[in-house]
């Protein structure tokens, strides 16, 4: 697994043995199929050579590093990313998260041989496709508040509980604000389907991530065609014209199908 940095160093041979350089390790960026095993002129991380290692029918994109951590600065991130572009503009890669590596490449070879089934199945399910994020949020000052105004039963219960100024106990306030959560998670719920209905027509899959801020109304991932990106983009304008104003949308990609290509690897 993935480790923190320190500084630059050269980089090492191709096969990554261990020298006084360093451990040795080999850097994993992404699986990709068989026939694309071949060099890639995108430079890695510490401007190492990227190249591939092939078990079967299945190869990992990797290149050597130097150190037995590997800290998310942003030069690394940025390296892992450029390379990832670079095989999206080829085929649809299995991104791995950052920070993965292998002993070396003998060990990357055993961890193919050994998930052969796995990462083929994998590689069918994204093929040919990329992965759009869409979320949209209340553009509200306070999502509490918004709540009180659109949702009669948190008001009347609100107003009760602070009714002539009284202070409402420990209790009272745990009773509203369980009260607000089910609110707030049934309308996520059914803006997040609405969304999928809408979008649907236009993507292989979907898949609903957690909302982090209150204000966050959802998060969608979607695996979409790469012919039909540009209409999965019209598609995002004509549903954001069905929520009202209180309402923002943004939506980012084309990435790697991070959230379509999860394997649980037998390491």
């Amino acid at each position: 697994m993935s480790q923190p940095l320190t500084a630059a160093r050269p980089p090492l041979p191709r096969e990554c043995a261990g020298t006084s350089l360093g451990t040795g390790k080999t850097y994993l960026y992404a699986i990709v199929a068989a026939e694309l095993d071949q060099p890639h002129d995108s430079p890695g991380i510490d401007d190492a050579d990227v190249h591939t290692i092939t078990a079967g029918r299945v190869s990992a994109v990797v290149s050597c590093v130097s150190h037995a951590r590997l800290r998310p600065e942003r030069r690394h991130i940025a390296a892992h990313q450029r390379v990832l572009k670079r095989l999206m503009a080829e085929t649809t890669p299995l991104p791995m998260a950052f920070g993965m590596t292998a002993e070396s490449p003998d060990a990357v070879r055993r961890i193919l041989a050994r998930n052969q089934g796995a990462l083929l199945g994998a590689l069918r399910r994204v093929s040919g496709n990329v992965e759009m994020g869409l979320r949209a949020t209340w553009d509200v000052p306070n999502i509490f508040e918004h709540f009180v105004s659109t949702h009669a039963e948190l008001r009347i219960l609100r107003d009760r509980l602070f009714a002539a100024g009284r202070e409402p106990a420990r209790e009272e306030r745990i009773e509203l604000g369980r009260l607000f959560e089910r609110l707030l998670q049934a309308e996520r719920d059914a803006h997040a389907g609405k969304a999928e209905a809408v979008l649907a027509q236009h993507c292989v899959e979907i898949e609903r991530g957690n909302c982090r801020p209150e204000q966050e109304a959802f998060r969608l991932a979607c695996l979409v065609p790469k012919l039909q990106q540009e209409a999965f983009e019209g598609c995002v304008f004509r549903l954001a014209q069905l929520f009202d104003n209180s309402f923002a949308f943004d939506f980012n990609g084309p990435w790697p199908p991070y959230n379509f290509a999860k394997v649980d690897l037998d390491m």
